[in-house]
Formats: structure tokens, sequence, C-alpha cells
């Protein structure tokens, strides 16, 4: 059983998400022992991109810091392969299409295999294009992890089919970003994703607080938080690793709830 499947194992999945490099590398390697500690099943790092289009203000400004700071591919696959040491948590890159096609399919997915990435979501790729990078992926143990957002109605039988690791479901229209309300009819999705596929579904995009994620836990495997976590670290900076903990902490008790 790979990882992934494993954090959808023990009841509802909290997913937590940081942008890689922000405020540097050094951090977030803590900030993720910090989240895993808390409680997080699986951890989703940001790979900086000077253009990551579904991003929202927040996880935007986290891309330009890292960038900044010096932050690259190579660094965080070393920054995977130190965190592995320590912990057996599921870790997942999300990045943009570019930066897989540049550094090579082939050299990108052993490279993940070697530092124990399990798997990747790439949000500009779409279900058509896959088909590419998902055989050499699968070859090295790697998910490429599909996207259904809230306008996939007519493709959601196709997505789902053909899913690996888990799906993330889009909670909403537009970038990310904490949201006051989140009023897409999920339930309906999942249940065109249950029908096609046993594969775990989590939903992300929007959830900030435990009242959110006790909520889309109810209705899906998993919760998927990121900008509520990246402007943590934007406050706080380099002295974030308590508030991160609690806050990580708050989210998987919320969850936990419905498990």
């Amino acid at each position: 059983m790979s990882r992934i499947s494993r954090a959808f194992k023990n009841g509802k999945a909290f997913i937590a998400f940081l942008t890689g490099g922000d405020p540097t590398i050094e951090k977030s390697e803590q900030y993720i022992l910090k989240m895993v500690e808390a409680g997080a099943d699986l951890i989703e790092i940001g790979v900086p991109f000077s253009d990551p289009i579904a991003e929202g203000p927040v996880i935007q400004n986290a891309n330009v810091r890292a960038l900044a700071n010096g932050a690259t591919t190579d660094q965080l696959f070393e920054l995977v392969e130190r965190v592995r040491k320590k912990t057996e948590v599921p870790m997942v890159f999300l990045l943009y299409a570019n930066l897989v096609f540049k550094y090579g399919y082939e050299r990108f997915c052993k490279r993940c295999q070697e530092a124990g990435v399990d798997g990747l979501i790439i949000p500009d790729l779409p279900f058509e294009e896959k088909g590419e990078l998902a055989p050499i992926a699968r070859a090295h143990g790697v998910d490429v992890i599909s996207l259904i957002a809230p306008t996939s109605e007519e493709r959601i039988k196709m997505i789902a089919s053909d899913a690996s690791g888990f799906l993330y479901i889009v909670s909403s229209m537009g970038v990310t970003g904490i949201r006051q309300e989140i009023t897409t009819d999920l339930s309906s999705i999942i249940k065109a994703v249950k029908e096609a596929t046993d594969i775990p579904a989590a939903i992300g995009f929007g959830i900030s607080t435990p009242e959110q994620a006790k909520k889309m836990a109810g209705i899906a495997d998993g919760a998927i938080v990121g900008s509520a976590i990246v402007k943590i670290i934007e406050q706080y900076g380099e002295h974030a690793d308590e508030a991160v903990y609690q806050y990580v902490k708050s989210m998987k008790e919320a969850v936990r709830e419905i498990s």
C-alpha cells in the first residue's frame, strides 16, 4: 500500500500545504515536521514558480518571497529527502507543468522516487494532456493527482476513473484563498466521484476554519488547507512554529470528529 493510500485509512485525512522556501528552506523543513507532529496526514509542498495561475494573492506572495530567497526545485527535493528520514507521512509537490517539462519528465519522476515525493498536483496540466507524464510517473511510484473543478460535471466520471493517489476536489471557482462561505454543491460532485472510483477524494480551495474543515470532511474523505497556513507563515516569518502547530492541530481535531 502506498503512503498516500495509508493517509486515508485511519478516518478522514487532514492535508496541509505550505510554499517550499517561504521564508527559507530550513524553516519550511521545520514547519513540515511541526504540521506532521500536529496530526497532518499528508503534506503538500508548493514548488515556487513565477506565474502560479491557480493561486490567489496569499500564495502568490509566498512564491515571490521563496524565489527572492533563492529557493529552487533541487533544494526542495533535498528538503523532502531530509524530512523523509524522519517521517513516513506522504508528501506531494504542487507545481506547474513548465517546471516538470523543463526538468524532463523522466529525470523529474526519478528524482521524486529517490527523494520520497509520493505524488504531483499540477493545476495547469489538463486531464487530456497528462498521458505523456502519467506512465513515467507510475513507473517511478509517483501518483499524478487529478483535480476536479465545479465545472467538471460532464468530465467527472472520466477524470475519476483514471485517478491515482487521491482526487483533489476544487471547492470553488477562481483561485486559491480563504473564503467566508463555500456554496458549491459538493455533495453531488462527491457522489459522482464515488460512483466512478474507490480512490479517496479530498476537498480544497477556501477552507480556513475548523467548522469548514469539519463540514468538508463530512462530505469527502479529507480536507485540504493552504492559504490559511501560508498566511500564518507570512505573519510570523521565521517564528511561526507554534502558530502553525496549533492551527494544524485544531484543524485535524475538527476533521477527526467526523472520522
